[in-house]
């Protein structure tokens, strides 16, 4: 087979809905536009935007595809411009949370929330001061699509190394559903033991994965309880 058909991409050209659009915007300005009108304005055509909703299902599903599955149907230029796009929004959101304090489940979820489109498991400790406000953020360690391995000296140890009033503990589940796993009990468990132990405060641990209509995209082990 040739090599040159190895992969599809769409030619987009402007289309009459996408300067529709463009009218629409110049009018009311983004927040007067739906999301499918904004991938519109992305890729240039409704027929491709409609394209890309239905193989992926959703445009939450869309927002973590990786680039690689976006060049099956968009040329590069396009295929950067949507990722471009997408992680801004996340980005954006993000260092908004980090202007302020993190003390509450929300905001730490916000905070990390580039973490939603991870596509393996990854362990973080955000160190906080005094007044909650983050001081770093520190990526302990990476597993596969459904677990992580990290050890509670791991964790710990850049809450000894680094001054700090408490730290919160971050992972996602890249399987977009939060609710923490028998491993994240025990683990938490251990962390919370070990933590006691050396006088440091443990204040949360946040799972991050995918908002629905059903559920808030987090799962808070302090809200629950379980801290």
């Amino acid at each position: 087979m040739n090599s040159n058909h190895s992969r599809q991409t769409i030619e987009i050209a402007p289309s009459t809905s996408s300067f529709s659009v463009s009218k629409k915007l110049a009018l009311n300005g983004s927040i007067g536009l739906s999301g499918m009108e904004l991938l519109v304005l992305l890729v240039g055509k409704e027929s491709v935007a409609n394209a890309l909703v239905r193989h992926f299902g959703s445009l939450t599903a869309l927002s973590r595809a990786s680039f690689r599955e976006l060049r099956q149907f968009l040329p590069r230029r396009k295929a950067e411009a949507v990722m471009a796009a997408l992680w801004v929004a996340n980005i954006a959101e993000a260092e908004h949370a980090l202007s302020g304090p993190l003390n509450n489940p929300e905001a730490i979820y916000k905070a990390n929330l580039e973490m939603k489109a991870f596509h393996q498991e990854v362990v973080r400790v955000v160190l906080l001061d005094s007044r909650l406000r983050c001081i770093t953020k520190l990526d302990i360690s990476k597993g596969t699509v459904n677990e992580s391995v990290a050890y509670p000296r791991e964790i710990l140890r850049p809450t000894i190394a680094h001054p700090s009033f408490g730290f919160v503990l971050v992972h996602n589940h890249p399987s977009g559903f939060a609710s923490p796993s028998p491993a994240d009990l025990r683990l938490t468990k251990r962390i919370a033991e070990a933590a006691r132990i050396l006088n440091v405060n443990f204040l949360d641990h946040v799972i991050v994965g995918q908002p629905s209509s059903a559920r808030p995209g987090y799962f808070s082990f302090q809200k629950a309880g379980l801290l």
